[in-house]
């Protein structure tokens, strides 16, 4: 992924993330009868979530590697669409996941799932808002830091099979900004030659 989509990415998803919070933060909390989960970092905010508390490579919930956008779509799934060049088209998730998750679907079915959450952690424990220090001492040999073809983008990449975890930079502080799996045809290519068109 290159640096103007991680922008807008981490653009997106902030806004889907603070814009429920100011209209459900205290009365969900209050609701639920208990004290709400504070997210990680400088931008806490009191959210009590429901979404996954795992991404894998597979996907996480309805949203799994190889699902198909219109079955999803038709399903109350899908919140958003964005078409992109190359047949790949960029969606948004619904439900306990608005704002949690971005989709990049190819021919009609799901190669990427992509967060600037945390949670979701990887099946490692892995997560957004960790050093790439923190990466390594987690994954150890079964992952590696890597550069973009550029040079210009630094990501903490781990192989599951012919699918990946990406872990890249966030845009203004050290560490990890962005989390994303899919098949490493489409996920770490586009990382290290950006996108096709």
């Amino acid at each position: 992924m290159n640096r103007p989509t991680i922008l807008l990415t981490t653009a997106v998803l902030a806004f889907g993330t603070l814009a429920p919070v100011a209209v459900a933060g205290p009365a969900a909390a209050s609701r639920a009868g208990t004290a709400p989960v504070s997210a990680r970092g400088p931008l806490a905010a009191a959210v009590e979530h429901s979404h996954p508390q795992v991404l894998s490579v597979a996907g996480a919930g309805v949203y799994r590697i190889g699902a198909s956008l219109s079955t999803l779509t038709a399903n109350g799934h899908i919140g958003w669409t964005a078409p992109a060049c190359g047949g790949v088209v960029h969606a948004g998730s619904t439900g306990s996941w608005a704002g949690v998750f971005v989709l990049a679907f190819r021919d009609g079915r799901l190669v990427e799932v992509g967060t600037a959450t945390a949670p979701p952690r990887s099946p490692a424990g892995a997560t957004v808002g960790m050093s790439f220090d923190e990466l390594e001492a987690i994954y150890g040999r079964r992952g590696s830091l890597t550069r973009n073809d550029a040079g210009d983008a630094e990501a903490y990449l781990v192989r599951v099979g012919s699918r990946v975890e990406l872990f890249t930079g966030h845009p203004i502080r050290p560490g990890v900004g962005y989390f994303q799996v899919g098949p490493a045809s489409f996920v770490e290519r586009n990382f290290r030659q950006g996108s096709a068109c």
